[in-house]
């Protein structure tokens, strides 16, 4: 089989390549990133330059790389991308027979803003934190009442912990919010103790695996994580994901409160970052999917392997030649 994984540049593309890598499946690997100095380009078998998502010319480029490498599933390592693939989905399976691992427009949206994904929960009656927008000074006065500080406020649009501020009173809140726009303020759950990572499948609305791993982060990624069985947890994560409804892979990420409850305050509809890292400790959730989509291979609970998962940095050398060789 012939596998597109775009966003070789990404912590994320650059997990779904390892992912694969480390699966039984017999694949040749084609990445493509807008960079050619994507690491991710090199640990494939094709390497492909694509335009920036916003840019115009983006479509079009797709379309001529399933047109000549035809391959059978496509997976998305980025979330700019996420948008794109969601609304062209059914187009392009059609055109180029395909498969396009990407959940539909109304999930990725909510996923994308996590306000949004604040209310999703909401109107699902499922736990949350608490969340107000940052401009509707009624909300935010609300929830100072009913939860006081300390407050988390951060971009409703964004990616790790970039702009994310820890707020202990309405002075340092005013700080936080000054001059800048597209905010959510949110009740700070639980401590850095008790946050965990958590990955769904899901295919016609049933949850058919699950992970949940607690970590330590570093900069925003996860830079240690703790496997095991986590049965309740476990059984919390299918409720949402029962309730998001997405297509193939949802990752879920929360702390707990103080009554063991999980509060999500970040939705990923994809993969995730910590994909790899499952797929170590058992949770190949990309060989999952893949057999699921080209074989209708039944995706069986995998046992999950107890223990810690340490990252690190390393290193690769890459000819200029075969830079030269990305097309």
């Amino acid at each position: 089989m012939k596998i597109l994984v775009t966003g070789a540049g990404a912590v994320l593309g650059q997990g779904i390549i390892k992912s694969l890598r480390q699966s039984t499946l017999d694949c040749r690997v084609i990445a493509a990133d807008p960079n050619p100095l994507s690491p991710g380009l090199y640990w494939a078998d094709g390497a492909y330059r694509l335009p920036l998502a916003n840019d115009p010319a983006f479509g079009d480029r797709i379309h001529q790389l399933l047109d000549r490498e035809r391959p059978d599933a496509v997976l998305v390592g980025t979330d700019v991308e996420l948008s794109y693939f969601a609304a062209e989905r059914h187009r392009l399976e059609a055109l180029f027979d395909t498969h396009v691992l990407v959940s539909d427009p109304r999930v990725v949206a909510i996923a994308d803003d996590k306000l949004e994904t604040a209310r999703f929960f909401e109107r699902a009656g499922l736990p949350h934190p608490a969340s107000a927008a940052a401009e509707d000074e009624e909300a935010v006065e609300a929830l100072i009442a009913a939860v006081g500080f300390p407050l988390v406020v951060k971009p409703r649009i964004g990616a790790r912990s970039v702009g994310v501020s820890l707020v202990q009173d309405r002075a340092e809140l005013a700080l936080a919010r000054k001059g800048r726009g597209g905010l959510v303020i949110q009740q700070c759950v639980g401590d850095p103790d008790c946050e965990f990572t958590a990955s769904t499948l899901v295919f016609d609305g049933e949850v058919q695996a699950s992970i949940v791993m607690r970590r330590d982060l570093r900069d925003g990624n996860t830079y240690r994580a703790y496997t095991g069985d986590y049965p309740e947890l476990n059984a919390q994560v299918r409720l949402l994901g029962r309730a998001l409804r997405p297509h193939g892979p949802a990752n879920f990420q929360f702390r707990t409160d103080a009554g063991g409850t999980p509060r999500v305050f970040e939705i990923n509809a994809r993969f995730s970052g910590t994909t790899p890292l499952r797929a170590m400790a058992g949770f190949n959730e990309v060989e999952m999917c893949v057999r699921k989509l080209l074989h209708d291979t039944p995706i069986v609970q995998p046992p999950v392997r107890s223990g810690v998962i340490l990252r690190y940095l390393d290193e690769m050398f890459v000819p200029q030649e075969r830079i030269d060789t990305v097309r």
